[in-house]
């Protein structure tokens, strides 16, 4: 059946075409441009999708028919305002945004019906249970496209919230590892800086949500539950019996048992960065300038690479200083982050180096490296130092061989480290001699 207008159906109280002929076609959209099929692609507590087909462009897509619950259908008010957020759903343009097609109300059957784009490889938590073997290089790619769709969602007027984020929700192409946040089911625009209702999926919920007042920053909590059970293939507190242990948990603030499964320092930091209390936490736009998210980078150096002691080149004069000052400058981070003003970050330089990082003691430390490449042009790293387990000597040896650089420079990176450590923690024990320190005067 092709339709009388390629137009996409809008939200209303349609009812839906007769099947096609076709014994598979289920039933047509009002306009008769998407055919549903009877294959179920995914299903929820109150959502079911089906493969469709779309009759104009010739490609299949996928058809959600959402459950409305009686309290909506009987307010011709809440209709309105159900027809108006999906009507608004439909206006979002992101490429990690699931495009919504076309959307109408059933009142008959009492559903909402959503046209989106399918993708055949499933959602995150499917993909994931089906290929155990990950690297963090791959998680990093997702994660930076999920922030980027919730960047994007909460940059809207009034911000959109997505409220249920979580892998089930996520949609992958495996052909490209392209990833896309989907089901907007349980997605509402955000009319005001607190809204008070609750929805969404037990562990993936921010504490938060219990109460009254929440904004956007909880779909930052979801979404680091989500790296949660990326990284482990575990769901977060799958140690819990049931509904009420996990409330518990979530209220009196206590992580899931699958986050002390993260061993890596620098994924746990990160995880940890999102889980953190409201005040704490950074939104997308933030997250995205993680130096964790920077490391597909080919000059990013995990201090978790060295496994064996470092053996020293005899040649290299662990005290010298060159004779030359550190010069230090404080430079202030632009911006602030739920209310807060930003820290300072710490800035020295000595010889041609310059090192800078945060005026903070969490660990790992991240440090930031300017340095001249053999090219002559000024290159950029960024890399973690675990204050508890790195000496200033093991990381810089590291970095001198991977980046290639000449050994003379060992001994003045090594004292760049330890100078920025004594001024963030003045019990720190250095490796090197630190020499003079003058304030910049730059």
């Amino acid at each position: 059946m092709m339709p009388p207008n390629p137009a996409a159906a809008d939200v209303g109280d349609e009812q839906p075409e007769p099947p096609d002929e076709d014994p598979d076609v289920a039933e047509a959209d009002p306009t008769g441009r998407y055919l549903r099929y009877r294959e179920i692609v995914g299903s929820g507590s109150s959502k079911t999708v089906y493969k469709a087909f779309d009759a104009v462009d010739g490609i299949e897509v996928a058809w959600g028919k959402v459950e409305i619950n009686e309290r909506i259908m009987g307010s011709s008010k809440e209709l309105q305002r159900l027809r108006t957020e999906i009507q608004l759903l439909k206006s979002l343009q992101h490429k990690h945004i699931l495009k919504l097609y076309a959307s109408w109300v059933d009142t008959n059957r009492r559903t909402v019906n959503i046209v989106t784009e399918l993708f055949t490889s499933g959602n995150l938590r499917e993909y994931r249970t089906k290929h155990k073997k990950v690297n963090m290089k791959a998680m990093r790619r997702w994660a930076k496209q999920i922030l980027t769709g919730l960047e994007y969602l909460h940059s809207q007027k009034p911000p959109i919230i997505h409220r249920d984020l979580k892998c089930d929700n996520i949609f992958i192409n495996g052909n490209h590892g392209k990833v896309k946040i989907g089901d907007f089911g349980l997605a509402m625009v955000m009319q005001q800086r607190k809204t008070r209702s609750i929805q969404g999926t037990v562990e993936f919920m921010a504490p938060e949500l219990f109460g009254e007042n929440y904004n956007e920053l909880v779909d930052i909590y979801s979404f680091g539950m989500c790296m949660l059970e990326m990284v482990t293939c575990e769901c977060p507190y799958s140690e819990c019996k049931g509904f009420v242990q996990i409330y518990k948990k979530i209220t009196e603030g206590v992580k899931p048992a699958a986050l002390s499964k993260v061993k890596d320092a620098e994924v746990r930091g990160f995880i940890e960065s999102c889980l953190a209390s409201v005040s704490d936490r950074l939104p997308a736009s933030e997250l995205l300038k993680s130096p964790f998210l920077q490391s597909d980078d080919a000059n990013y150096i995990s201090s978790n690479s060295v496994k064996e002691p470092v053996k020293f080149p005899e040649n290299i004069d662990l005290d010298s200083t060159k004779n030359e000052p550190i010069f230090v400058s404080l430079a202030p981070n632009n911006g602030t982050v739920n209310g807060k003003e930003q820290s300072f970050s710490l800035v020295l330089q000595k010889s041609d180096f310059l090192l800078e990082g945060n005026m903070s003691t969490t660990n790992p430390v991240m440090l930031f490296l300017r340095f001249p490449g053999p090219d002559g042009k000024f290159k950029n790293v960024q890399f973690p130092f675990d204050m508890e387990k790195d000496t200033s000597l093991s990381v810089s040896t590291e970095m001198i061989e991977q980046l290639e650089l000449p050994e003379w420079n060992n001994p003045v990176l090594a004292e760049l480290i330890d100078a920025f450590l004594l001024h963030i923690s003045p019990g720190w024990k250095p490796c090197v001699k630190v020499g003079k320190m003058l304030p910049s005067s730059s």
